[in-house]
Parts: C-alpha cells; structure tokens; sequence
C-alpha cells in the first residue's frame, strides 16, 4: 500500500514529512484530493511535481471559517493555483431544475457542504486578500468555460469572464499540463533574475498582470485581463478576433450569439486568432490554444506517479466519483463529434491525441494491482469510445478547417475511420492474465461504425469492432446517445439522423440472436433541447414504444457555459445562422415536453392525452395508449 508521503502533501506536517519547510505551488481544488489521472489536480500536481517543484495541495478548504486552510501550507515561491474541480460547480451541484442534487459526486461521501458556489471565484478572492503579491493561476472547468461573456443559468443572467469576478492573475483554459509547465518555467525564470533597479531578489513583489517581463502575455492557451486596450502587449492587430464588447452582450442578445462563432471556431482550430472582448473599459485577451499534444507527451502526463487512490484522509469515506472510474482506463483525449450541448470539444479540443499501447498495458497493470480489483475494467474508452487513434488523413487539410466537427452534417472524407489500432488495443489488454474481461462504459459513436469508407479495409475493421464490442464488451447494456428522433432537432444537436440509430439497433439486435446473448441497447434522450417542440416529443413517445423502449435514461436539457445549445437557449439565436430558434423555457412547457418520455406510466396517461389535444395530435393517442 502507498505510504502518506507517496501523495502530494495536504497539511503543513505532510510537507515536514517530506522535510519542506516551503513549497513553490499551492493548488487550492474544490473536489477531494484522489490521486489519480482522471482528476485534474492531481495531474496539475504530478506534472508540476516532474519538473522538480514543491508542490502542495488543499483540496476542499473551508471559506467560512478564520481561513486556517488557506494560511496552513505558507506562502508559495511561485504561485497558487486554483481549480473549483473536475465539473462546473453550478452543475455538480443543481439540477436542470435548480434542485440540490442527491450528492456532490467529487465530495467524500457525497456531503453537498464541502464546497461553495463558484468556487474558481470564493478560493482566489480569498487569496488575493491574504497575499495580494503572490500570483494565482486559475484553471479546471469552470474557468475553462467561463472565460468570456457567457449565460449562467442558475442566476439567469449574464456574466463577464470570470477573470473579472475572481481577480485572478492569468487563466488557464483547456487541459492545462503545457501552460501550467510555461508558467512555472517562466515564473521561475523571473524570480531568479534581477528585480527592478539591478538588485537580485528571491521574489518579485508585484502581482502578474503589471510584471510583462515575465513574458505571461505571450504564453498559449492562457486569458489575462488587461486595464484597457493601450496596455495589450503588441496592440490589437487585423489577426486578432475582436469580439462583442460585455456591455453590448447586455444589451443584444444577437451580438452575444455572433460571440459565440468565433470562440468556438478559434479553440478548433490548429492556427488559431487572438481573441479579444472589452468589460467594462478592460480587456480580456484570451491567446490562441497549444497545438494539439504528442503521443509522447499525453503518455508522460499519464505515466506520472500517480498512487490511483483517495489521499489517507478519506480512509473510510466514499467518494462517489472515484467509485465510478477506479477500475477504468482512458485512452485518448478530445473529441471530433462537436455535438452542440457537450463541452468536451470547448475543453479538450477535436483533436485526438491517443496514448501508445505500452502506456495504456503500464496502466492497466496498476489498475489490477489494487486491492479491490476483481479482474473486470468497467471500461477502457474516452470522451468517446471509439475515436482512438483516428484523425485527419491530410493535416494540411486539417490546418485550413474551422469545422467544430468532423463528423457532422456528413462524416469529412479526410477524417480517418479505422477502428483496427483500436481493436488492437482490445486485444492486447484482454490479453493480459490479470484481465478476465474489459468492458466499454464510455458513450459508441454508432455514425462511425455505420460509415461507409472508400477503403474496404476500413469498412471490415469497422463491422468487426461492433462484433467484438457487442459480443465481449458490453456489460449487459450499451449505453448509447441518439439523444432525439426528430431529424431537425437532431441537426442542431450536431448528431446523426436517427435512422442511423435504428439500423445500429438491428445489428445489435442480431448478434445478440446469433450469439445468445440477452443484452439490452440503453438510449439516453434529451428534452427541451433548442429547437424542439412538444410535438416533436410526441413523435419521439411514438417511435421509441414502436422499439420496445421504456426509457430510463434521460433529461431535461441543461444550459452550461460555452455551447452552441446554451446559447441558443438563452438569446433565442442560433450563433452560427442568427436566425431566430425555438426554445422551450417556462416549467409548463419543459413539463410539457419531459412527460413524453413517461408515457408508459399510468399516471402520465391523462395529462399527455390533454397534451395531445391541445396540439391537435389525437391521431398520436392512439398510437401510444390504443383506443
């Protein structure tokens, strides 16, 4: 078993532990510390930690009482660093309906009292009160999505970038190993240098934004807040992407929707503008993003010394979300699909970046070393299940695109379809004598497996993964996610027709006779998406009984920073057409809507009837309950 000096230091006796008496980071997280690679944290620290810093981690402080747990770790050589966790805390902790949910999945037995709201915003306001010299570094999801103008559902308004909010000295946006390391490096480079007046100072005492000879201004993937357009380093030039000031956002909703175009395009694009927005007679600058990452590096960020466990502190203790992945391992990461509610693309980019398979067997084999490991990986996937090792035939092609996805309206005939290096990553795992068998928690892109290549080589690798995936590697379900049946609806979610989704369920269907098998097929579904009518989710009540289909999994849509689907939402424009979209938004109309999945409930029956007539749609009636 790990020893406590194994983990990042937590407490000042930790850090004594390890004979520190100062540590060069604090990263301050509103989740619970687990040291593991699919938390954000704990790879901030692990990469900090290999290029030879002291770092130190404070995972859920508390901001209520005297702020021992800011104070307790001392102060920084170089910066803090903050994170509210691996979700926006807004959606970790309500529900599409502004309830509580059941449990915060990151907090030790699930406790909802652990964190604040905003988080990002409550940590580093503490901090800059208690050492207003010391740099703060923000990162993780909710900075991530909030470093601009965008609409908060929970407060329903809008609000400027978080930058503004939370007085923090440099943003970090996207998945943070290479700017956090250009930080430290930078940072570190500038406290060994002289000070102002020649004199040689072991820390420079004035804050990010007023210090450009650290060279901050220019590191990618970053945003800063400038005191107005005349001190933005090299001055706005005909590169840069000036946007919709904030206060225009308040007043149009039409120009916050154009906002959104260009935010989402330039973080897709391999060469990206400069992106500049005004609040308030200041400027955010928000840098173009690194190129995508190596092989050799995603490897070295997954390699590190991560022990896989909760820190000791939780002995005893469940942590929701740790319970949901420890037996997992994840491959790649981005995703090409773009669909128009997810952030997935907006925070990892559409590139794949996919790890080598001695990285992936290294990782497998710790996964069986745990305690509790009883021979089964609940998956081996990523932000999608089948993406591994794909990516643009051409990158010159690649190089030209703004696309925010490569597989929508159509499947981009540069895009490179073959499932067979993922197929080898199947075979080699489930060839190992620890694993009796791996199975595929993460969500199948079906459109990918239908595709029809001009490489029939790519085509038969394609119809053996969906064999192999249905035959060894469902768990008794499939979780899939046509998400409607309504063709226009479906278009502006950026997913494929559901057609598709029938044909995929014929073959499911098939092998599952031919093999002997009784697994199900679960479809998740979404309401009150943009663009989507009651009525369109009458027809999806009638398609889905027509399949056989009780749903369970669903839900109402949620508006999160940073979507297409938010943004439509809330300013009633589509941001890529500016032409007007419906949305339902009262709670009679979301009601409305989500009753259609329910139809199979006795006690749904009388009010989707009602439903049905005040539409017009009684010939639907029939089709659902019968005469």
């Amino acid at each position: 078993m790990p020893q406590l000096t194994d983990f990042l230091p937590t407490t000042r006796k930790e850090m004594e532990m390890r004979g520190w008496d100062e540590v060069d980071v604090v990263l301050f997280s509103g989740d619970a510390y687990v040291d593991h690679p699919s938390f954000g944290a704990a790879v901030i620290g692990r990469i900090l930690e290999a290029e030879g810093l002291r770092v130190a981690i404070v995972p859920q402080p508390n901001w209520r009482d005297d702020l021992r747990d800011f104070r307790k770790m001392g102060r920084p050589r170089l910066f803090f660093g903050v994170t509210a966790g691996c979700m926006d805390s807004m959606v970790n902790k309500y529900t599409a309906n502004k309830r509580l949910r059941s449990e915060d999945a990151y907090t030790p037995d699930g406790r909802h009292d652990l964190r604040p709201e905003y988080p990002s915003i409550v940590y580093t306001q503490i901090l800059k009160r208690l050492y207003p010299d010391v740099p703060v570094v923000l990162g993780g999801i909710e900075a991530s999505m909030r470093r601009l103008t965008h609409y908060d559902y929970w407060q329903d308004c809008v609000r400027r970038s978080i930058l503004c909010d939370s007085g923090a000295d440099i943003l970090v946006y996207g998945m943070g190993e290479k700017p956090i390391v250009e930080i430290a490096r930078r940072l570190q480079t500038h406290l060994n240098s002289p000070c102002e007046g020649g004199l040689e100072a072991p820390r420079c005492q004035h804050p990010l934004p007023h210090r450009e000879g650290w060279g901050g201004s220019s590191i990618p993937q970053t945003a800063i807040l400038y005191p107005n357009k005349e001190s933005i380093p090299g001055g706005i030039t005909t590169e840069d992407i000036v946007l919709n000031s904030h206060e225009q956002c308040l007043r149009d909703k039409r120009a916050e929707a154009a906002n959104f175009r260009h935010i989402e395009e330039e973080s897709n694009k391999l060469h990206a503008s400069r992106l500049i927005q005004e609040v308030e007679g200041k400027c955010v600058v928000v840098n173009a993003p690194y190129p995508p990452m190596t092989t050799e590096e995603l490897d070295h960020s997954f390699d590190l010394p991560y022990t896989r466990l909760p820190h000791p502190r939780y002995k005893g203790k469940r942590i929701p979300a740790y319970d949901m992945i420890k037996h997992s391992v994840n491959i790649h990461r981005g995703c090409f699909g773009g669909c128009a509610f997810c952030t997935i693309s907006a925070h990892q980019g559409k590139f794949i970046v996919s790890r080598s398979k001695e990285s992936i067997l290294k990782e497998v084999k710790a996964v069986a070393q745990l305690p509790d490991f009883k021979g089964y990986l609940s998956d081996l996937g990523g932000p999608s299940a089948n993406m591994y090792g794909m990516g643009g035939k051409d990158k010159t092609l690649c190089a030209r695109c703004k696309r925010p996805s490569c597989i929508h309206p159509k499947v981009c005939p540069n895009l490179n379809t073959n499932h067979r290096p993922l197929l080898d990553i199947y075979h080699a795992v489930d060839a190992l004598p620890e694993i009796k068998k791996s199975f595929i928690g993460s969500g199948v892109r079906y459109d990918l497996l239908l595709h029809r290549s001009d490489d029939e080589a790519v085509n038969r690798a394609a119809k053996e993964y969906t064999q192999e995936l249905i035959t060894h590697h469902v768990s008794g379900r499939l979780k899939v996610a046509p998400e409607h049946t309504s063709d226009a609806v479906l278009h502006i979610m950026r997913k494929p027709s559901f057609e598709q989704f029938e044909q995929f369920k014929r073959i499911f269907d098939r092998i599952n006779r031919e093999e002997n098998l009784r697994q199900q097929i679960i479809p998740y579904f979404i309401s009150s998406h943009p663009g989507c009518t009651a009525e369109d989710m009458a027809e999806l009540a009638v398609l889905t009984k027509r399949m056989d289909f009780h749903l369970e999994q669903v839900q109402d849509f949620t508006p999160t920073p940073m979507t297409v689907s938010t943004e439509a939402w809330h300013t009633g424009f589509h941001p890529y057409t500016l032409q007007p979209i419906f949305s339902a938004k009262s709670q009679r109309d979301k009601l409305a809507q989500r009753q259609f999945f329910f139809w199979y409930k006795p006690e749904m029956r009388r009010t989707i009837m009602e439903e049905l007539r005040r539409m017009g749609r009684r010939d639907l009636i029939d089709k659902l309950f019968g005469r």
